[in-house]
């Protein structure tokens, strides 16, 4: 049944983080989970119109969007990211998962995060430089203004040491100037 939803969530996002939440407990499951399950099944089934729309007429342009809930795990404390990308009007990647470790701050979740939507926007830009289509400065919206500023301003890393070293990647690529940092509302 995980299965089956999984391969779903690909042109279904609004079931996306309910199956990844019953996924995680796929190896010692409960009758609360096979509820939830069918629960997402009667969900689809009453809904068959809602899906991803992958729109022709659209310019071509890559955005990206990250955000993550601060500790949002009740049993680990650990929080859960989001990012999506869109390519023009159309969703063309999204990801939503459990971060891998226990983040001590909502700057420090929203920056891993951010960096990983980054990572992705990178990695889309190149694929998609193999077909001949070039992109210039890459928009990544963050709702978070204290992720963006440790983002923009080197003389705040002295602040954030505690994070990874992976996640420097975020500010050197803005740096660069592969990307452009935008602050969008959380309710946008």
């Amino acid at each position: 049944m995980i299965g089956s939803l999984l391969y779903l969530t690909a042109t279904g996002p609004d079931i996306q983080f309910a199956v990844c939440l019953c996924a995680r407990f796929q190896a010692s499951p409960r009758t609360s989970h096979s509820q939830a399950m069918k629960h997402i099944f009667r969900y689809l089934k009453y809904t068959p119109e809602l899906g991803v729309w992958f729109s022709s007429d659209s310019m071509l342009s890559l955005k990206g969007y990250s955000d993550a809930d601060f500790a949002g795990c009740w049993l680990e404390r650990k929080s859960t990211s989001g990012t999506c990308q869109f390519l023009g009007y159309s969703l063309v990647s999204l990801s939503s998962r459990k971060q891998s470790s226990v983040a001590t701050s909502t700057t420090e979740d929203e920056h891993i995060v951010a960096a990983s939507c980054c990572s992705q926007l990178l990695w889309m830009r190149a694929t998609f430089s193999d077909f001949g289509l070039s992109f210039g400065k890459i928009t990544l919206l963050v709702d978070s203004t204290s992720a963006i500023s440790v983002a923009r301003n080197p003389v705040l890393h002295s602040r954030i040491k505690h994070i990874d070293v992976r996640f420097y990647f975020l500010r050197d690529h803005y740096e660069k100037g592969d990307i452009d940092l935008i602050h969008v509302e959380t309710e946008n």
